[in-house]
């Protein structure tokens, strides 16, 4: 019986998925994916035409489900701005501990292929950069937050920060101080839009 071109993709993918995530993109070769998902390299070849190929449709196979994600453990909508942001990183503090956690991908993708500006799996991790910072922006929006697209870019910044220095040190208590820090300036955000709101006659 043919196999389903679909699924064969798909589990060349969930392949790719585990291995550049768990030992590194450049460290992997096409041979170590393709025996991952059960397959020919010939096949892997035919579905994705270079390693490059592939690259950058794991990166991209890794956008929607991690944005469905961050927005599922926010809560309902209409929940405060405040909330969502104490779960966001209460998340990343908790996922600290966990041994099979190494960072961000979008990220770690980026890093390994910094050398390669032209690479596609770059233009795809931006986009999905922008694409977080855009839901942020509306969850802060949604909240009548002033300014939430400067906000949000600073999240995003205390964000990607909290991953990296967690890497490092394995240690919750940099996600505890950026939730701290993302809190003082939605804090801040909120007094300038105060002071600006049209006093009632």
């Amino acid at each position: 019986m043919a196999r389903d071109p679909a699924a064969t993709r798909t589990r060349i993918l969930d392949a790719a998925e585990t291995l550049f995530y768990g030992e590194g993109i450049r460290t992997v070769g096409v041979d170590a994916i393709a025996a991952q998902a059960g397959v020919t390299k010939r096949t892997l070849y035919q579905h994705f035409p270079s390693k490059d190929a592939l690259i950058a449709a794991y990166v991209e196979a890794r956008d929607g489900p991690t944005l469905g994600r961050y927005r599922a453990l926010v809560g309902p909508a209409g929940l405060p701005a405040a909330d969502q942001l104490r779960r966001v990183f209460a998340y990343l503090a908790g996922v600290v501990a966990d041994g099979r956690w190494k960072g961000c991908g979008f990220v770690r993708a980026v890093a390994e292929l910094a050398g390669q500006p032209g690479h596609p799996a770059l233009a795809v991790a931006a986009g999905h950069k922008k694409r977080f910072e855009a839901w942020l922006e509306s969850v802060l929006a949604a909240d009548g937050v002033a300014a939430p697209a400067t906000l949000a870019r600073q999240v995003m910044i205390l964000l990607d920060g909290t991953v990296t220095q967690s890497l490092i040190h394995r240690d919750p208590a940099y996600a505890d101080a950026a939730a701290a820090a993302a809190l003082a300036l939605l804090d801040a955000a909120r007094r300038v839009g105060d002071a600006g709101a049209p006093r009632r006659p």
